[in-house]
């Protein structure tokens, strides 16, 4: 059951002494033609995390004849590096190959007084290698799940992430589609249909507050003969200037358009004098230039909306249209007059 190969050394090295009732034990690792001391539990230090080749230890030998030995006196075996040993407390020895098979490791036990190992502790060691080489089995098994599995994460993250930026991609798409599709590219106000749309809305939610709207109706004055006269660029600045004086006037919650041509257009909520916003843009309008030296003007009209449910947006456009035209000519009238 263990997952690592921290977890498995652990359990060897003690397993081992216990099942022989040894003064030490080692786990031992092949790394290439090199014989790896992983771990180890022994009453005084042996030679964990060293390196020896295989054919200089004891453990080699185990996995290079894929056997287990018994060595009842260190010195008096010739497969035996004295020199290494000396150092040590250990006498005698069992050394078995974890797997048969191309071995991949071993587990070595030591005495520090001379003993002959019986078959029932050789047999002990050789069922807790044989546990180990499959839990060491397993260990590669769980990594490489994990490794895919933290691929497959990744990939999914990845995935996800682009997933994620094409949502954001396609939705700024989709509001700058919308953004052209309700503006006027000229003037920056909303254009006939965005007016609609906004305009409707909010007069469902003015009736719904039991509250009323001013619809103005605008027409810019002399945008034709400005553009005979001086060219289209100054009639598109006469007209910037109308909007600009527009958005000044108003609310940004108010719905202000050009519908096309010299005609604009403003639904405003909750306005009582619709005769104080009429003075308030024309002295707005007073004293302003467009371009090319030509002073604003603007012929205007008003409606006001009521709480029938059956007004809607076009008889509103209707009225406040009726009494543009109605100040346009009064305005002619008078400059005829003067």
């Amino acid at each position: 059951m263990a997952k690592d190969v921290d977890r498995v050394a652990e359990i060897v090295r003690s397993a081992a002494r216990e099942l022989t009732g040894a003064d030490g034990a080692t786990f031992v690792l092949r790394d290439g033609l090199q014989c790896f001391y992983r771990d180890e539990d022994a009453i005084s230090p042996l030679w964990k995390g060293q390196r020896f080749p295989l054919s200089a230890c004891i453990s080699g030998w185990a996995m290079l004849n894929r056997s287990a030995t018994v060595i009842p006196d260190i010195y008096a075996d010739p497969r035996i590096p004295h020199e290494a040993y000396r150092p040590t407390f250990v006498k005698s020895l069992v050394m078995v190959p974890i797997r048969t098979l191309e071995p991949i490791g071993a587990i070595g036990t030591y005495w520090a007084e001379y003993c002959h190992a019986t078959d029932e502790q050789v047999q002990l060691l050789q069922a807790l290698a044989d546990s180990t080489s499959v839990a060491l089995e397993n260990v590669q098994v769980y990594a490489e799940l994990e490794r895919r599995v933290e691929e497959r994460t990744a990939q999914l993250a990845e995935a996800n992430r682009r997933l994620q930026e094409e949502v954001r991609e396609r939705q700024l798409a989709e509001q700058a589609v919308r953004q052209l599709s309700l503006i006027d590219d000229l003037t920056g106000l909303y254009n006939r249909r965005g007016f609609r749309l906004l305009a409707e809305r909010e007069l469902r939610a003015a009736r719904r507050r039991k509250g009323r709207c001013l619809l103005l109706y605008a027409d810019l004055d002399e945008l034709k003969p400005v553009n005979d006269r001086f060219g289209h660029g100054a009639g598109d600045r006469l007209l910037k200037a109308a909007a600009d004086v527009l958005k000044a006037q108003f609310r940004n919650t108010d719905v202000i358009a050009r519908l096309g041509g010299d005609e604009f257009v403003v639904l405003a909520s909750d306005y009582s004098d619709s005769e104080e916003v009429l003075r308030r843009l024309e002295k707005a309008l007073r004293g302003r230039e467009g371009g090319a030296g030509q002073r604003l003007s603007m012929s205007m009209g008003v409606s006001e909306s009521s709480l029938n449910p059956d007004e809607g947006l076009d008889s509103l456009l209707v009225q406040a249209d009726a009494a543009m035209y109605a100040n346009k000519c009064a305005r002619r009238a008078l400059r005829a007059v003067s």
